[in-house]
């Protein structure tokens, strides 16, 4: 019977407690740990990526801004009655064009806002870098320009319209200004 005693003893002292295998091998921690890394690196391209495209969607919506309240600047700057100023070059030249529509009757507009109906003379392209040039050809940006009176004639609102063109990433609309001013008699 002794033997026997010994023998449950010894067995006993075999068994392991599940304290015993509470912790976690040097193995699993490294596995672990590369499972997550991959995991990591690849939600960083995808934040790099959105990252990129946001700072590019803001940059060129900053720069509609810009381009519009310029030409908005440009128009303000012209006398109320002026029509031949021309507006569409920079800086403006004092004959042909438009100015802001010379001595208007009331309830009249002249030029238009319209997307993708530029009207002659309320028009003009800007490239890339921001220079002014003559044609739709190669520019990166379009501003519009519209004027028009009140009832009496004696209070013109000036509409300036920017749109970027040739971008529109992840198939949203390219991005556009609309400024709108007054200037009275």
């Amino acid at each position: 019977m002794k033997l026997s005693r010994t023998l449950y003893k010894t067995s006993a002292r075999v068994q392991v407690s599940s304290r015993d295998q509470s912790g976690m091998t040097l193995l699993e921690t490294v596995i672990a740990l590369l499972v997550m890394m991959i995991g990591v690196m690849g939600v960083m391209g995808v934040l790099a990526i959105a990252v990129t495209q946001n700072w590019a969607q803001g940059n060129v919506t900053s720069r509609t801004t810009e381009y519009a309240q310029d030409k908005m600047e440009q128009l303000m700057a012209l006398a109320f009655t002026d029509g031949t100023s021309n507006t569409a070059v920079y800086p403006t030249t004092s004959t042909g064009g438009t100015g802001l529509g010379g001595s208007m009757a009331g309830n009249t507009t002249v030029g238009g806002v319209v997307d993708e109906s530029p009207v002659t003379n309320y028009v003009d392209y800007i490239d890339a870098s921001g220079n002014q040039q003559g044609t739709r050809y190669g520019a990166s940006y379009v501003r519009q320009w519209r004027v028009s009176t009140n009832a009496t004639g004696t209070l013109k609102t000036v509409t300036v319209f920017v749109k970027a063109l040739n971008v529109s990433p992840n198939g949203t609309a390219s991005p556009t200004t609309t400024l709108v001013s007054m200037k009275s008699q």
